[in-house]
Parts: C-alpha cells; sequence; structure tokens
C-alpha cells in the first residue's frame, strides 16, 4: 500500500473546526468550503458539467462515482420536508368522503353528482399540472424556501375556505384556487435532493414516499371524520351553530390548519438550500430557458422513461380493483367489496415498508439504474400472474390460489419501487435519475416540474384508456379477457428496452470515498 501524498496531509490539516459541512477528501487552500470535486455544502455540485459524448451521456459520467460523499444526512431538514410533503396529499384527499353529498346539497341532481364530483376533484390535479413548471422556475431564480411558504401559506387558505362553499361554482373555484398553490411537491423534492448526498438520497426519498402514502391515508379520515359534526357530535355542536350551518367546514379548517402548521414549520425549521454562491458557469446555467433544460443531455430520455413507467403504474393502478371485482368467469378474481378493500390495504401497507426498509439498501448495492431494470422485469412477471391466478381460479383450484396469492401480492408490491406506488405518487427510482441528469443544480426544480408535468399528463388519459381496453378485453372475452395483461406485458417489454438506453449519468452507482492513507494521493485505492 502506498504512502498517502505529503501534500494532501498538509491540505488536510489546514482545515479547522471541522463542522458537518466540512467535506471529508480535500478542502483547497481558497475557501475550505468546497471539496476538490466540486462538492458545495448543500451537496450539490458545482463543476461545470461534463461535454455530452453524442449518445445524451455526460462524457465526464466516470466522475459520478467521485462525487458520492459521506456527510451526514440532515435528518431534521429532511423530516420537516417529509412532513411538509404529505400535507398535499391531505389537502387533496380530505375532501372525497364528503365530496358527492355536498355537491347533492348545492341542488345538483342525484343522476348528475358522479360528473360533477369527478370535475371538481380533477381540478385541484389539472390546475397544478398547468402552474408546476412556473413554480419550478420560481424556486430555481428566487430560491426554494420563499416559493415553498408561498405554496403553503395559499394552499392553508384556500383549502381552508373550500368547506364553506354554498354553490356548485364557489366549490369549483375554491378548488381551482387551492390548486394554484399546490406547488409545494416541486420545491420540496428539490430541496430533499439538495439537503442530500448523492449516496444519502435513496433513504431521504423512501422516507418521503411513505409519508406521502400517509397523507393518502390520513386524509380522508380528517374529511369524513370530522363533517357534519352536529350529526356526529351533537353534545359538542348544537345544529343550530356555525358549523351547522357549514357542515363541512371543520373538516377543510382542520385540513387548512394541518397546511398552516406545515408553512410555519417551514418557515422557522427549514434552511435555503439554493446555492446563490455558484460560480460563473453553474449561473450560467441557471439562466437556462425551460426549452433549453428540456434539450440537455440526457433530459429527454430519462423524462420519456419517466413517462413509460407512469403510464403502467397509473394503467394498473386503474384497473386492478376492477379486475379484483370481476367475475371468474369472465377473466377476473371475483372478489367483494370487503376482500378488495383488504388487499388494497395489505398491497399497501407492504409497498410502504419496501419504499421505508427495502430500497434503499437495494439502490446503494444494485444503483438506481440496475434496479430499474430490475423492477421492469419483474413487472413483466408480476402482470402475467394475474390471467395466470385467473385460470387457476377457472379450472377449481381455490386451494392453490390462496396458497400462491400472498406471497404474490407481497412481492409484487415490491415493484411499486419502480414507481412509487399509488396515483399520487411519484416515481421513485427515476426521481433519483432525474436528480442525476440535471444540468446544474440551479436548475434542478425546472427539472422536476418538468416530470411533474409529464406525469400529470399521463394522469390526464392512462386510467380512462386502460379502463376502456379492459371493459372492451372483458365483454369479448378477448384473449379468455385478459386482452389486458397481454397488452401490459407487451408494454413492460418496451420498459426494458427503454432501461437500457437510461444515460449514465443516471444510473446512480458511486464509490464509497477512499479513507485517509489508504488510497495513492489522487483520490483512488492502492
Amino acid at each position: 500500500m502506498r504512502q498517502p501524498d505529503p501534500n494532501t496531509r498538509r491540505r488536510t490539516s489546514m482545515v479547522s473546526n471541522p463542522d458537518e459541512n466540512t467535506p471529508l477528501l480535500l478542502v483547497p487552500e481558497t475557501t475550505g468550503l468546497e471539496s476538490n470535486s466540486g462538492q458545495k455544502p448543500n451537496g450539490t455540485s458545482t463543476k461545470a458539467p461534463a461535454a455530452p459524448d453524442g449518445h445524451g451521456n455526460d462524457a465526464g459520467a466516470e466522475a459520478q462515482e467521485e462525487e458520492g460523499e459521506e456527510r451526514p444526512m440532515p435528518y431534521r431538514q429532511i423530516l420537516l420536508l417529509c412532513y411538509t410533503a404529505m400535507t398535499e396529499p391531505i389537502a387533496y384527499f380530505a375532501i372525497f368522503p364528503f365530496m358527492p353529498e355536498m355537491i347533492f346539497r348545492t341542488g345538483v341532481p342525484q343522476p348528475s353528482v358522479g360528473f360533477w364530483t369527478g370535475i371538481i376533484e380533477s381540478l385541484f390535479s389539472l390546475v397544478q399540472m398547468v402552474l408546476m413548471i412556473f413554480y419550478g422556475r420560481a424556486a430555481d431564480r428566487f430560491g426554494r424556501k420563499p416559493v415553498l411558504i408561498f405554496s403553503l401559506a395559499g394552499m392553508s387558505v384556500f383549502t381552508a375556505l373550500f368547506g364553506m362553499s354554498q354553490t356548485l361554482w364557489q366549490m369549483i373555484l375554491c378548488r381551482c384556487l387551492a390548486g394554484c398553490f399546490a406547488g409545494s411537491v416541486v420545491t420540496v423534492r428539490t430541496m430533499i435532493s439538495e439537503n442530500c448526498t448523492k449516496r444519502s438520497q435513496a433513504k431521504a426519498f423512501s422516507w418521503y414516499m411513505f409519508t406521502r402514502n400517509l397523507g393518502i391515508f390520513i386524509g380522508p379520515l380528517i374529511g369524513g371524520g370530522l363533517a357534519n359534526p352536529t350529526e356526529q357530535f351533537p353534545n359538542v355542536f348544537v345544529p343550530g351553530s356555525f358549523f351547522g350551518q357549514y357542515r363541512y367546514a371543520l373538516s377543510t379548517y382542520a385540513t387548512g390548519a394541518v397546511c398552516l402548521s406545515a408553512t410555519l414549520t417551514s418557515l422557522f425549521g427549514l434552511r435555503e438550500t439554493l446555492d446563490k454562491t455558484a460560480d460563473s458557469g453553474a449561473k450560467a446555467k441557471s439562466q437556462l430557458s425551460t426549452t433549453e433544460v428540456l434539450k440537455s443531455p440526457g433530459v429527454p430520455m430519462v423524462l420519456g422513461i419517466f413517462g413509460y413507467v407512469m403510464l403502467l403504474g397509473l394503467g394498473y393502478t386503474a384497473v386492478n380493483p376492477v379486475f379484483l371485482y370481476t367475475d371468474v368467469e369472465l377473466g377476473g378474481w371475483g372478489f367483494s367489496d370487503q376482500q378488495i378493500a383488504g388487499v388494497l390495504a395489505i398491497a399497501g401497507a407492504s409497498q410502504s415498508l419496501w419504499m421505508l426498509l427495502a430500497f434503499p439498501f437495494l439502490q446503494k448495492r444494485l444503483g438506481t439504474g440496475n434496479l430499474l431494470r430490475v423492477c421492469a422485469v419483474a413487472w413483466g412477471l408480476m402482470f402475467a400472474g394475474y390471467p395466470i391466478l385467473n385460470e387457476v381460479l377457472r379450472h377449481g383450484s381455490e386451494t392453490a390460489f390462496w396458497a400462491i396469492w400472498p406471497p404474490f401480492l407481497v412481492m409484487g408490491s415490491g415493484v411499486a419501487m419502480a414507481y412509487g406506488g399509488s396515483l399520487m405518487h411519484l416515481i421513485a427510482c427515476v426521481q433519483l435519475c432525474l436528480n442525476d441528469i440535471s444540468p446544474s443544480s440551479t436548475v434542478l426544480a425546472t427539472v422536476n416540474a418538468l416530470g411533474l408535468t409529464v406525469s400529470s399528463a399521463v394522469r390526464a388519459f392512462a386510467p380512462v384508456a386502460f379502463t376502456s381496453i379492459y371493459a372492451a378485453g372483458v365483454k369479448g372475452q378477448i384473449l379468455d379477457g385478459h386482452l389486458i395483461w397481454a397488452l401490459l406485458i407487451v408494454l413492460t417489454l418496451g420498459l426494458n428496452i427503454l432501461c437500457f438506453f437510461l444515460p449514465r449519468a443516471a444510473e446512480g452507482r458511486y464509490k464509497a470515498p477512499v479513507p485517509e492513507g489508504e488510497g495513492d494521493g489522487t483520490g483512488r485505492a492502492t
């Protein structure tokens, strides 16, 4: 083993009073803050990007292995951001339990309630999609924290006011305005990335996914549990009181209070992560237009994979409950409402555990790209399992079905690591790819906004398209009612092909830093 370069020891010894922001390798004599690898205290790199190699990859992607420096993850910051992330699904899902009744009480005929329920519930996401890029650009220009506080404050107000709506148009207006301020998801994802090193961001995003799932669970509990308080809690709320006139105000006030608490914790607890002291190269990158960011090396391919995975995830999520309900003779599993609820609950729980416990370990061992490829292969096998188990039931082998189904469900939930789970969850692996492929840390919010815009666009048509194909296959008994699964398997093969074109800079494989005294003076192990 070679002895470390004396110059290395001399430079290292110059660091005085090291803290959590002190890089673990070398410190230039000039600033004492930036390492030789260009790592800033916020975990982002200020190196000018390497020239592309002509294949949508950075020629300097090899340097990615040198950027995986270890430093303590700021747990307090990550936990505060996860709490903030939880408020958006709470605000979105809280109105679901009482929405049909609320619309009916405005005078809408019973047959039209379903139509207007779908319209109002969708407006939040639709407006959010339209403004996503605006929030991304604003966060890159003015800072992450100001945009986050602005977004949370507005969502708090208009989420609370929704419950006081007395007419259909008041409900539509409040829901649209709440969606206008629902830009926190872009900023939170960006700030989590900037608070972590490349080696620790998988763990942070697994927490993020878990808390988003928690928000989807808590939202309906708040909305349904506090609606019509004069009927549910007559000893506390008098029928002629304020909450007797505004039956749903207590639910939305409570939801708004949760959003307000996130606003205050973010205001007083979070620190700004946008590096405003970046060098001239990074500043030039921050001036990139949205079109220029979109054309940056590797970005179109990663966004394409993002959209493709979301297409499969949303299609499967929409078809699955209908398939579970469909009679065995028509190609489904013939489950009751209670069984379907149990299946979805078990799948959600196992999905959360996979994300929280297994994803960080597997991403660290395999790398983001390889994990995505493994999930793509497993996804095809999972899709094939549904029609196979239907055939098992058709042949009367219920014992075999119940022996195979539980491990199939749990293992299938692990595939959700590729896309982060349900409708309101974002892609886990591809999120990390987006972080790595960003042309500069100063446009990371714009890159995230582009990804969210793609996912929102896919969300607009995928569920309807896939459920329509499923219905046609069942009605015509095409492939014994298994047409949708054949289509999903074919589409999964396409995903497997796309994954092999993932840019090298997005592979997410990092080497641990070499301990002092175990290198050749260049940072490489001997």
